[in-house]
């Protein structure tokens, strides 16, 4: 008997579970504190903590992770070093200030049109060696030539040592911009991405368990896990990606929609038969439009760790997530003595940071970069947690919220407050943690809001269920003005939509926010067993999706029927007969399927391959076609691997 293994490691918790293969049924499943910065820790305890019989018969393991989806998102990405080739808009803004243009690139058939400035190119990487981590390089019509690109990856690594990410590497669709974007954020990962997955396969190995091992990309389809160190880009939305598939599994339900309410954000997605929708142009991912196709879907900061704090008399939550008190407390023994003996912040001061539950403690990641004032501020943090009024009496002053955020960005420090899940342990509905902890941050809270501390944790839950009404109408009726939406949930109106599909909800306590769900829609709310670790399940659930695109065009528009060039995925080819060149062509996409395929898992018998050709060419043409666009997708099921 095989079995199957799903990791998910998110911004709170890696969750773990064993499929078993004869039936698919969950027979085991555990979650652990994702751990900071070594996130092997966390791994290895919640693998530790699961049937060890079992685990080691595991052939398949799969993961998945919000990790880069939430640097991306934070702004915590590492640093990097842009090389723009070729004629690139001087006035459009990129994601890193260290970026040069340089000449050089090709013309639409991959012809060069200016010399590569080698030169230049020596200068930049000399000049930002020691301050960026990683570099992107993106050369005009790089997908149609990618020389230019490589020449200069090669000097670049010559020089510098480091990783680096060429455009032509991750898409081959036209658009020189997005593909520097897109690339810049793939640099950024590498090091967060090479982390995590270096962490899980070392814990497996260790273990003396061999299995293939893959990891869930952004549109439901899986990869070899060595592939993600190389395209890390692809892992962003995987969490949500994993949620959706493991809504449909755990529901047994090929239409449905999704919520998974996470510690940090609550995504919301939808499944049509079988198939989750992609998006028709490139991912924008922190406000960045990028070449990645990913699964349709909406995310909002508000998450069961979400920071809720108070201001003008009004309750605010997210989008930052922090430590809730009640965890807090079981893990810095102190923590509710100085709640209870907290001073209240006078109103006028309140903000974000300026909370009488916000508390700052220090992590173990080293310190590096740091202003005066963010200096003098870590000085006074240690390893128990620090309130901001221990730190204003310390500093003899306020501190900067500018700098707090600075260092929370900077993952120097982490911040505890109260949270989703405290106001739960205050109404009983979830009690894991301290309930002692959660009551008096109530207390302190309830106070600028003029209620009770039952009421203000009822009116947080609330809030938090209104957000997961709201994300999931305006996802199902993108046409709609979000100021309709939100008119039709005030409860002004005796009315409320009505939702046909069925909607899945995922994530820790999420069974308390069902009834109020039901309140605000009208449709069948379904919380599935083991919904606490449906993206561990999700992970397991994606298939072995191979997309290749191969375009077939004239090498002359005079001659059209002499030479074809052929351009596929890092590569370029000249053939002189039309049919030669299509043949080629197809061969070289099944080949790249089947490759792609067989580092899945997935054998050739087994994968179900399609092909389209699209021809495209002026009226009364008498040639071959101006444009040929053969299209081969290839799909295989590595969850055959644990039922064999």
């Amino acid at each position: 008997m095989h079995y199957g293994l799903g990791i998910d490691t998110g911004g709170t918790y890696t969750d773990a579970v064993l499929l078993r293969g004869s039936d698919g049924v969950v027979v085991d499943s555990k979650k652990a504190f994702t751990t900071y910065p070594d996130l092997q820790v966390g791994i290895s305890m919640v693998l530790d903590s699961l049937d060890q019989d079992l685990l080691h018969k595991v052939n398949l393991v799969s993961v998945s992770t919000t990790l880069s989806t939430n640097s991306l998102l934070e702004g915590t990405g590492t640093p990097v070093g842009l090389v723009l080739i070729g004629q690139h808009p001087a006035d459009l803004e990129f994601p890193t200030p260290d970026l040069v243009v340089v000449s050089g690139g090709h013309g639409p058939s991959g012809e060069e049109e200016a010399a590569l400035d080698i030169e230049s190119i020596r200068i930049f990487s000399s000049r930002t060696r020691d301050r960026v981590s990683a570099y992107a390089i993106s050369a005009f019509f790089g997908t149609r030539n990618p020389e230019h690109e490589l020449k200069a990856k090669s000097i670049i690594q010559e020089i510098t040592g480091k990783p680096v990410v060429c455009g032509h590497e991750l898409c081959q669709e036209l658009g020189a911009y997005e593909r520097a974007v897109t690339a810049v954020l793939n640099a950024q990962l590498i090091p967060i991405t090479h982390h995590f997955v270096s962490a899980v396969m070392a814990d497996i190995r260790n273990r003396g368990i061999s299995a293939r091992m893959l990891m869930l990309k952004c549109d439901g389809s899986v990869y070899n896990l060595e592939d993600a160190l190389d395209k890390p880009i692809e892992t962003i939305f995987s969490g949500p990606a994993a949620s959706l598939l493991g809504a449909s599994y755990l529901a047994k339900l090929d239409t449905c929609a999704a919520i998974d309410v996470g510690g940090t954000s609550t995504d919301i997605s939808a499944i049509y038969r079988g198939v989750p929708e992609i998006s028709a142009s490139g991912s924008v991912i922190g406000g960045w439009k990028t070449r990645v196709k990913a699964m349709k879907m909406e995310t909002s900061a508000t998450g069961g760790d979400s920071h809720v704090w108070v201001m003008d008399g009004k309750v605010m939550i997210g989008p930052r997530r922090v430590i809730p008190l009640c965890v807090a407390a079981v893990t810095y023994a102190g923590l509710l003595q100085k709640l209870n003996l907290m001073r209240l912040i006078p109103r006028k001061s309140l903000s974000e940071n300026y909370q009488p539950t916000k508390f700052l403690v220090r992590t173990e990641y080293s310190v590096n970069g740091l202003s005066k004032e963010e200096a003098e501020i870590l000085q006074h943090i240690g390893n128990e947690p620090v309130s901001i009024n221990e730190l204003n009496e310390a500093l003899h002053a306020m501190p900067s919220g500018k700098a707090i955020d600075s260092l929370i960005k900077k993952r120097l420090v982490q911040a505890i407050g109260f949270t989703p899940t405290d106001a739960l342990h205050v109404r009983g509905e979830y009690t894991a943690w301290s309930t002692d902890a959660s009551h008096a941050g109530a207390e302190l809270l309830c106070r600028y809001t003029d209620t009770k501390k039952y009421e203000f944790s009822t009116s947080v839950k609330e809030h938090v269920a209104r957000n997961m009404a709201h994300n999931q109408m305006t996802f199902l009726l993108p046409e709609r003005a979000r100021p309709f939406v939100d008119e039709m949930l005030s409860g002004l109106y005796p009315a409320k939509f009505s939702v046909k599909l069925p909607i899945v909800l995922l994530g820790g306590p999420v069974g308390a926010y069902a009834k109020e769900m039901a309140a605000f829609l009208d449709g069948e709310i379904i919380v599935p067993d083991h919904a606490d670790v449906g993206n561990a399940v999700g992970a397991l659930a994606g298939k072995g999706v191979k997309r290749v695109e191969v375009l077939i065009m004239p090498a002359s528009i005079e001659k059209p029927a002499e030479d074809f060039l052929i351009f596929y995925p890092g590569g370029r080819e000249q053939i002189v007969d039309y049919r030669e060149a299509f043949d080629r062509a197809r061969e070289i996409g099944l080949e790249m399927v089947h490759e792609y395929e067989t580092r899945c898992g997935v054998s050739k018998e087994e994968t179900e391959v399609k092909v389209s050709v699209v021809n495209i060419s002026p009226e009364n043409w008498s040639y071959p076609p101006l444009e040929t666009r053969i299209t081969i997708v290839g799909v295989g099921n590595p969850m055959m691997i644990i039922k064999e």
